[in-house]
């Protein structure tokens, strides 16, 4: 049984390796990603400027309304039809090209997990006390300092246990990628169910894997909450 997971050409082990690194570098690149649209979107929802407040809440509305699989369908043909619609009228005779799985994965996640986030986050902001803004301007501290020196440093504090249940969804939400041939652990589990024709036990060993994944993850988060919240004194 088990030299199905060898590797080499008598085993499938290699294949699912390559299928596993391919998932965690995925994950990994649409996390800034996803925090970047996280900040912005938090940031616009707690704007002073009406317009700006309603595309926040607009974009986070929207996000978190629709299936993950549907923005991703979205994101690989749409901008895959723009790219090529841009490249025609630049250069008529050019011939089509192919979007990039990967980087359409990295989008659509970072867009979906940027619109869960962006609501954390202004969370947070809102939980954070303002006296302490109003004691760093009174000192002579401008926006950028207070930000980085006493908002940004409570911040992860009140925003990590969200963020982290986020970052797993995401993680497991890689998946979804199998299904626009990036040849992530769920595809190269497929491929080798159908060439084996033993589902159960590669679709076992991949909820192995991602269980393993998402063991390993709340380890290092409860490891980042107890460091942030050091020196809080517990009721």
């Amino acid at each position: 049984m088990f030299e199905i997971f060898s590797y080499g050409d008598a085993g499938w082990g290699d294949e699912i390796l390559r299928g596993l690194a391919i998932t965690v570098q995925l994950a990994i690149v649409t996390l800034p990603v996803g925090l970047l649209i996280g900040f912005l979107a938090a940031f616009a929802s707690l704007s002073e400027f009406r317009p700006l407040r309603a595309l926040g809440f607009g974009y986070t509305t929207v996000m978190r309304g629709l299936p993950e699989i549907l923005t991703l369908f979205v994101v690989y043909n749409g901008v895959g039809l723009l790219l090529n619609l841009t490249l025609r009228w630049w250069k008529p005779d050019a011939p089509p090209t192919d979007f990039s799985p990967f980087v359409a994965g990295v989008i659509a996640l970072g867009m979906v997990f940027g619109a869960f986030a962006g609501e954390v986050l202004r969370g947070a902001f809102q939980s954070l006390d303002k006296g302490q803004v109003e004691a760093g301007r009174a000192i002579g501290m401008t926006d950028r300092q207070i930000f980085l020196r006493i908002q940004l440093p409570q911040l992860w504090r009140f925003a990590l246990p969200g963020l982290g249940n986020l970052w797993i969804n995401m993680l497991k939400d890689t998946a979804l990628v199998s299904v626009i041939a990036l040849d992530d652990l769920m595809r190269m589990t497929k491929v080798a169910v159908g060439v084996t024709k033993q589902p159960f036990t590669f679709y076992l060993l991949a909820c192995l894997i991602y269980w393993a994944m998402c063991v390993l993850s709340e380890v290092v988060l409860a490891r980042m909450e107890h460091r942030a919240n050091r020196g809080i004194r517990r009721a």
